[in-house]
């Protein structure tokens, strides 16, 4: 996708943009990260986006707008089941603006199912307007309005919620005359991995150094190193999230995810490593294979801030882009994992979007791992090792579905 150019916007709708005292646009509050919150845009540029039909987009003042001539098509790279969305948008009244749930990358639907398509209205009198829309299955169940300083809201269910589930997929903005700010996302339906009082369905691996336990305000401590603390459960598509936080300087370790099981830290890993830089300075080789033959075809030095690849990183694959964690803070760490495609947010902003395009494998160590495996928490080998997990829950992207009933 071209580079969008940081222009002022056309559609004449910035001008209702909110009050100076207003929050911050396009940033969570620290309930909003311990909730489970992140953000699908960052408020600057298109990371985590694709524009299949080339259409260009406008970024200004923390907004975004597809620019006039060509209707705009802007789809996330990553794909979501249950989840609520959020985001706020001001429409042209000639304007047919859209919001797709449950796309493929390419913005795709079927065009006549009402419940993967949301009709942006145009009841605000041109202002802002936030929509809060409720998915399951990968289609909507409900859409809830409202305008700044509202007390109440008016709803919209889905025309076709007994229709058959479709499962995961992509988010999409769609038309022309429209501008969004705010596009935040809370996955729902979360299985619970850890219950704050023992490591009942956890299993240390035997014959190393790190010490699990729990704390008595309910984290996972983890001291020493190496080590490593594997669920019995096992997945391959999902959308994980918990609660981290490094109890000294820089200290080394990681969420494995998709690993063998009863093997030692054999899958990708989600680093974790609170150092940048103030300048890219490190430098890394980043492989380039081709997406259709998984052939390695190029191999390019980029510089990042990231030191050993830097929280939200993929360990030996792609660095963290910038820093968005601090040492004895608590942290949220969201990954998403779909198919060859991982995503990592770190405190509700993306820090990593890769595609393993590698050859197919039954270890992450060696190519592109599609198969179930464990989730673990890695205790590395270093002087100092204290790091403590809470709020540790996953939503299978494979679970069986069933249709959803009319309300």
């Amino acid at each position: 996708m071209r580079r969008l150019l940081s222009l002022p916007i056309v559609l004449g709708l910035a001008a209702s943009a909110a009050a100076a005292d207003a929050p911050k646009a396009n940033t969570l509050t620290h309930k909003e990260i311990e909730d489970g919150w992140i953000l699908l845009w960052d408020g600057e540029t298109t990371y985590g986006w694709v524009s299949p039909n080339d259409s260009q987009w406008t970024i200004a003042d923390g907004m975004i707008a597809p620019q006039a001539g060509k209707d705009g098509m802007l789809v996330t790279t990553s794909s979501f089941r249950d989840y609520q969305l959020e985001f706020d948008f001001q429409r042209k009244p000639d304007s047919k603006p859209a919001v797709l749930v449950g796309c493929g990358p390419d913005g795709e639907t079927d065009a006549t199912d009402a419940s993967r398509r949301i009709e942006l209205q145009n009841y605000f009198g041109g202002g802002w307007a936030t929509a809060s829309v409720s998915v399951r299955n990968g289609r909507v169940q409900s859409i809830n309005y409202r305008t700044p300083g509202s007390f109440s809201s008016f709803g919209e269910k889905s025309a076709a919620a007994d229709s058959k589930p479709i499962g995961p997929g992509q988010i999409a903005l769609t038309g022309n005359g429209v501008v969004f700010r705010n596009i935040k996302l809370k996955p729902e339906n979360m299985e619970s991995l850890f219950n704050g009082k023992d490591l009942s369905g956890w299993k240390e691996f035997a014959g190393k150094k790190s010490k699990f336990s729990v704390t008595p305000d309910g984290a996972i401590h983890l001291e020493g190193g190496p080590g490593d603390l594997q669920t019995q459960g096992q997945w391959a598509d999902f959308v994980l999230q918990l609660q981290c936080k490094s109890n000294g300087d820089h200290c080394n370790s990681g969420v494995f995810f998709r690993c063998r099981p009863g093997e030692f830290e054999q899958g990708y890993e989600a680093q974790i490593r609170n150092e940048f830089t103030a300048e890219p300075k490190q430098e890394y080789e980043i492989e380039i294979y081709d997406p259709k033959t998984h052939e390695l075809k190029d191999k390019k030095k980029e510089k990042f801030t990231a030191v050993d690849y830097g929280t939200g990183g993929i360990y030996r694959r792609m660095p963290a882009r910038k820093e968005l964690s601090k040492d004895r803070e608590w942290f949220g760490m969201t990954i998403a994992a779909s198919g060859r495609h991982i995503a990592v947010w770190v405190n509700g902003v993306q820090a990593t979007d890769w595609t393993d395009e590698r050859p197919e494998a039954d270890n992450a160590r060696k190519g592109c791992c599609l198969a179930k495996g464990t989730v673990s928490l890695q205790g590395h080998e270093a002087p100092v090792e204290d790091l403590e997990f809470r709020d540790i829950s996953i939503q299978d992207l494979t679970a069986p579905m069933t249709p959803e009933k009319k309300q």
